[in-house]
């Protein structure tokens, strides 16, 4: 977790962290239950269906960012996102609920590949438009990452199913998208958490209110 004065030294976040974080996310969540999807998920005001719905909608629309020849840098990629339910995320992306869990991860699995394969392929100068910051492939990639890893944590949360990312995959993305977060606070994972809201730490309240840094 570098401080600017290390961030010139960072590690890159590659398309291989993003397979990565994706392939432990699927995993782990292989193993919940199967009556378990319409449960609350952690803090969310979603249960843990629509939260995975919400991630594999947002590794869609971050590899549709970045498919145009000229991606747009004022806004997404017009596709029609709609909610559901009053309150529910809004999505592009819904699975079929007749599939099960199994089809629902299915879903996660091949948005998250289409990402991996657009940060693979797509030019290092390639720029494209997220309302955190305009951003290269690297940062879509780190933003993948970053949402794999929390909401996954949102949806094991209270299932009692064993959720650690790798520590040096916490701080490539910590580096690239949040170089304002301290690198002493606490370990790399439990720094992630604090820094996207979701938990105190020693001397650090609960953020209110985050966001990232997607710009190159």
């Amino acid at each position: 977790m570098p401080g600017s004065a290390e961030n010139s030294h960072r590690s890159p976040v590659t398309a291989d962290d993003l397979a990565l974080a994706v392939r432990l996310a699927v995993e782990t969540l292989r193993t919940a239950p199967p009556d378990v999807w319409d449960g609350r998920a952690g803090a969310l005001e979603w249960d843990r269906w629509e939260t995975a719905e919400h991630l594999s909608d947002d590794l869609f629309a971050y590899a549709a960012q970045l498919g145009p020849a000229a991606p747009p840098l004022d806004g997404e990629v017009p596709f029609i996102w709609e909610s559901r339910r009053p309150g529910g995320p809004a999505n592009a992306i819904h699975a079929d609920r007749a599939a099960g869990p199994a089809g629902l991860l299915c879903v996660l699995e091949a948005s998250g590949a289409l990402l991996v394969a657009m940060v693979r392929t797509a030019s290092p100068d390639t720029r494209a438009y997220h309302g955190y910051g305009t951003s290269d492939p690297e940062g879509f990639a780190a933003m993948g990452i970053v949402e794999t890893l929390v909401h996954t944590h949102d949806m094991a949360e209270g299932l009692g199913l064993g959720w650690e990312p790798p520590a040096d995959l916490c701080a490539r993305v910590l580096a690239r998208l949040f170089p304002d977060v301290p690198a002493d606070v606490a370990a790399p994972w439990p720094t992630l958490l604090w820094a996207t809201g979701r938990t105190e730490l020693p001397g650090h309240p609960r953020r209110t209110a985050w966001r990232w840094d997607g710009t190159p």
